[in-house]
């Protein structure tokens, strides 16, 4: 007897490997699978402009990648110590402009790198709801704690989306030929728009996705990550404390559902070699036996040169020169 509903994956046809490069852009739920691609070592870059809500403020971060857009002091605006840009995250304001500036344009430039040449771009949508400054009109990413009367807070329709997606994707797809999009929505509750509003966002979320899909099959896809959280994880013990994020053990089973459709028995196989080897890669000895800790740090680093013998294109580098570097102190 089964007592909780199965959301079906699709397997991908154009599975995702560690030859691949992969751009990651939107909400707190791309930064947790982003997370787990690092430590698996797949060739990954994460949100160039800090943590996007929003589909208008990531089609506008994808649009300054693909320019190679380069801010200036023109860009940026200062409240009381600190500078920040109206198109980025938090955590690249400073209280120095220069600084402020120089952290925007190294992101910029690493994701534009990242953009030419991916395989995959990965995008969470986590809401429909946008801020718009009222003395410009223009979307913001973040609205930085500035006062509610700067600005003007509406729903965006799909309508408006597809506007701003099509063209966009039409020019990242003549750039480069074989990139592939993977969508999802993000399952964190946005439940300062109300617990009403936050359904109507997320269901304009899932018909613009499922729009796109439609009309480039080919290119677009859709991870069920929604889905799976409202539908198979429905119990507020999948949940933190705040009872609107996905906990630990929800993300560890998106992630599992994530590799049995995206990933091939190889890449699955080799994650699973590695979470392996990384755990003993971290052991540190409970005794001061040094020639029992030496055999133990050799057998790692002969494993190592096993991966990567077997795996050519799994880059174990820094982990090996680390070993070798490390057994000569010992």
């Amino acid at each position: 007897m089964e007592f909780r509903t199965i959301v079906p994956c699709e397997k991908l046809q154009h599975q995702i490997s560690h030859r691949d490069k992969i751009l990651l852009l939107g909400s707190c739920f791309a930064e947790n699978i982003g997370h787990l691609l690092v430590a698996h070592k797949f060739n990954v870059k994460i949100n160039p402009t800090g943590i996007l809500y929003n589909p208008v403020s990531i089609a506008d971060a994808l649009q300054m990648m693909s320019d190679r857009y380069q801010y200036t002091v023109n860009d940026i605006f200062r409240d009381g110590n600190l500078w920040h840009s109206f198109r980025h995250h938090s955590r690249f304001s400073h209280t120095d402009p220069e600084l402020c500036i120089n952290g925007i344009n190294r992101e910029l430039n690493a994701g534009a790198e990242q953009l030419h040449r991916v395989s995959w771009l990965l995008v969470t949508f986590g809401t429909a709801y946008v801020y718009s400054l009222r003395e410009t009109g223009k979307v913001v990413a973040n609205c930085h704690k500035l006062p509610a009367s700067l600005f003007d807070r509406r729903r965006v329709g799909v309508d408006e989306m597809l506007r701003g997606w099509i063209p966009l994707i039409e020019r990242l797809s003549d750039s480069n030929p074989e990139l592939r999009i993977m969508f999802t929505v993000s399952p964190i509750r946005h439940l300062r728009d109300g617990a009403h509003e936050n359904q109507l966002s997320k269901s304009v979320l899932l018909l613009f996705v499922d729009e796109l899909c439609r009309m480039y099959p080919d290119r677009c896809i859709y991870f069920p990550s929604y889905e799976i959280v409202m539908d198979e994880l429905r119990d507020y013990r999948f949940y933190d404390a705040g009872m609107t994020h996905p906990n630990e053990q929800a993300i560890r089973y998106i992630w599992e559902r994530f590799s049995e459709a995206c990933f091939s028995e190889e890449t699955r196989t080799l994650n699973r070699e590695w979470e392996r080897l990384e755990k003993a890669l971290n052991h540190r000895p409970l005794t001061p036996d040094k020639d029992t800790f030496r055999d133990f740090t050799v057998q790692n680093l002969f494993k190592l040169k096993k991966i990567r013998e077997k795996y050519s294109y799994f880059d174990l580098s820094k982990e090996i020169d680390s070993l070798e570097l490390f057994l000569k102190t010992l």
